[in-house]
């Protein structure tokens, strides 16, 4: 058999990889113990979404397995050994507010489930495909030191910039910067799965990611920021906004355009591999941009206030270089513009929560 296997399966990158496998793999295997609602409550719940890729694909299985716990993992790779092929890693604690109140639990998801994963890959499937959704926040506080200008809507970096026509790139440090709890769990596991790759050989990948987004994610207040700014324009709840004017600029990159990314790295991997992964220059924009697409969307007048206090640690300006994964995988490219991609948003939230727009 060839066998997918993916953690966070019922969260946004995840349940979009099983869609995006589904007919390529003769089983895709999920483990997810729906996590995101102990950290984000409610509004984390993905309890919704895994129930609708199990009804969707018959040849997908779930496990409410602990990627913390080896002995909850080590059963499932002893069961399928080397028939899994592809293993994609999404699974994670993704806010650096919450990792700051349970630093343990933030660096046992994300650092510690990370080395499970790797080392249960090496020792019953070693020449699976390995594939790690890392994060921006990698880079710390440092694209804060660039030369960047405000204008009207937006920070925007200076035109003579090496970064401005294309964004920030791979050789951007990683070092000497503040990167949050989140930041530094997340660099802890970047690290070892190049160093899987670069050590023991064997196929694994890094992909940094801008804001990662598309129409099954669970936002909340705390991660998910296009989702949950366009949940609060549809049900009229309060929005805010924490610092730098709301011009801080994020690329925004669609779940489906990162997995098929994921899909080409598969097809002609290369051990030890980093790439950022992000909406780029095609897909971007500042909070006050975002939110002014969410009211054209749904016709309605967000609720919002400003907070002068930033977040720790958190980017002014932000839009990932993807010219090293074009140049390695030519075949690729955005599919999801980012007005497509926020009137999925819009329709899913909308559908989910029974609620009519303009």
């Amino acid at each position: 058999m060839n066998i997918a296997l993916v953690t966070g399966s019922a969260g946004l990158i995840g349940s979009e990889s099983v869609a995006f496998l589904a007919d390529k793999f003769d089983l895709v295997i999920g483990v997810d113990n729906n996590l995101r609602e102990y950290f984000f409550g409610a509004d984390g719940n993905t309890e919704w979404n895994r129930n609708r890729i199990q009804d969707q694909f018959n040849n997908y299985k779930h496990y409410s397995a602990d990627i913390r716990e080896v002995s909850q993992l080590e059963p499932i790779f002893k069961e399928y050994g080397t028939d899994i092929k592809l293993i994609i890693h999404a699974a994670a604690q993704p806010s650096h507010d919450w990792a700051a109140k349970e630093p343990f639990t933030d660096f046992g998801v994300n650092a510690v489930g990370t080395l499970n994963m790797l080392e249960m890959t090496r020792l019953h499937t070693p020449e699976a495909v390995f594939i790690f959704t890392s994060t921006n926040k990698v880079y710390g506080d440092n694209p804060n030191y660039l030369p960047l200008i405000e204008l009207e809507t937006r920070w925007e970096i200076d035109q003579n910039h090496p970064y401005f026509e294309n964004g920030i790139d791979e050789q951007h440090s990683i070092d000497h910067t503040k990167h949050s709890v989140f930041g530094a769990s997340k660099v802890a596991a970047d690290i070892m799965v190049q160093e899987y790759g670069r050590y023991f050989g064997m196929k694994t990948a890094v992909f940094r990611g801008g804001c990662l987004t598309g129409p099954n994610h669970s936002g909340a207040q705390l991660h998910g920021f296009l989702a949950y700014l366009m949940k609060c324009a549809i049900t009229g709840n309060h929005y805010t906004i924490f610092g730098y004017k709301g011009k801080q600029v994020r690329d925004n990159i669609h779940s489906h355009d990162l997995v098929n990314m994921f899909w080409h790295f598969y097809q002609n991997p290369r051990p030890g591999e980093v790439y950022n992964a992000g909406g780029g220059r095609f897909a971007n924009c500042s909070m006050l941009e975002a939110i002014a697409l969410c009211e054209q969307i749904t016709g309605n007048k967000l609720s919002y206030s400003y907070s002068d206090t930033n977040r720790i640690g958190d980017h002014i300006w932000y839009v990932s270089d993807l010219s090293k994964f074009k140049s390695h995988y030519p075949g690729w490219n955005w599919e999801y513009g980012l007005t497509e991609t926020l009137t999925q948003i819009h329709d899913g939230i909308s559908s989910r929560l029974g609620v009519k727009t303009v």
